[in-house]
């Protein structure tokens, strides 16, 4: 009788554990909340909220979106990174949190260690754009321009350490070219000084730049992608004008780390079909952005890849935050 009641309680445990929360056998079971380092209104923000909409049409699933600005984005992250390894609070990554803010200062998370990646949802291509007064046409052209008068050249950026930065900088180390950096505190100023003729060329992300270039505010002279982005396909990459730089802005889901594997996979698996959809996909390849999703361990390798490549271009062109 005894071995018997040992054996149904045994039973009895196991049952428990698979189903509690610590196996995420029984998730989602309340909200999940996503923060977001950033204001309302951009592709980080808007891709979480969108993926709740979906996921409340397909189930009975919330999903509650807060944004928490701060850091450069290493506010949120730190909650995220703190947080009961559970599933219920999601940070949606991106470059700056994950891959160059902590080369350039202390943060209190560390990316690979603290964070489990669920998926990569979107990356967008950064294009080089000049003022319509700049009489160079291409890359070759606006090469020669800026050897011709070294240092007499500026590029604008979002911000030290922004993706327009780095790709900035590493254009300079490709071509051999002297330019000034000129930072500012965010996208739009930068745009709109360019657009005023205050500096000379930016590196823009390609859904920012659309509405520039379409206006002729500014001219386009290269993506810096593997491919042409179908929303401009009259503007070559840079790889085809000899300069294969590949840089942009991306943006992923990612966990307390020690979240239960069937955690991440029920995330990833949802997040798949969600913008598998025409209708969700459409809303970020009319922008010129592409839509990876795939695997947790891709958007692993693909962040220790990134990290990789931006801390080569930050030692070799010596970027710090002042």
């Amino acid at each position: 009788m005894q071995n018997t009641l040992r054996c149904v309680t045994g039973i009895f445990l196991a049952a428990m554990l698979a189903t509690s929360p610590a196996s995420g056998q029984d998730y989602p079971n309340r909200p999940i909340r996503v923060l977001v380092p950033a204001a309302p209104g951009g592709i980080g923000d808007i891709l979480p909220r969108l993926l709740g909409a979906k996921l409340a049409e397909s189930g009975n699933v919330t999903m509650i979106v807060g944004n928490r600005t701060g850091g450069a984005g290493a506010i949120a992250t730190t909650d995220v990174a703190k947080a009961p390894p559970d599933g219920y609070l999601l940070i949606m990554g991106n470059q700056g949190s994950l891959a160059i803010r902590p080369l350039l200062t202390k943060v209190p998370y560390d990316p690979i260690k603290d964070l489990a990646p669920v998926i990569l949802m979107v990356t967008v291509p950064n294009i080089l754009v000049v003022h319509p007064s700049v009489p160079a046409k291409n890359l070759k052209e606006l090469i020669a321009l800026a050897k011709a008068s070294p240092g007499k050249l500026s590029y604008a950026s979002q911000a030290v350490g922004a993706s327009g930065h780095i790709a900035g900088e590493l254009f300079k180390l490709s071509a051999g070219v002297d330019i000034t950096h000129v930072p500012y505190r965010g996208a739009a100023p930068a745009a709109k000084d360019l657009a005023a003729g205050h500096v000379t060329m930016m590196f823009d992300v390609v859904s920012l730049a659309l509405g520039p270039i379409k206006s002729g505010a500014v001219r386009a002279i290269g993506v810096a992608s593997k491919e042409r982005v179908s929303v401009l396909p009259d503007v070559p990459t840079l790889g085809e004008q000899g300069f294969p730089d590949e840089i942009g802005a991306w943006f992923g889901l990612l966990a307390p780390a020690g979240t239960p594997a069937p955690v991440i996979a029920w995330l990833n698996r949802e997040t798949n079909k969600a913008f598998s959809q025409p209708d969700a996909r459409g809303k970020f390849t009319a922008q010129g952005a592409a839509m990876p999703l795939g695997t947790p361990e891709a958007f692993g390798k693909f962040i220790a890849d990134q990290t990789a490549r931006f801390s080569e271009v930050i030692k070799r062109a010596g970027i710090k935050v002042q």
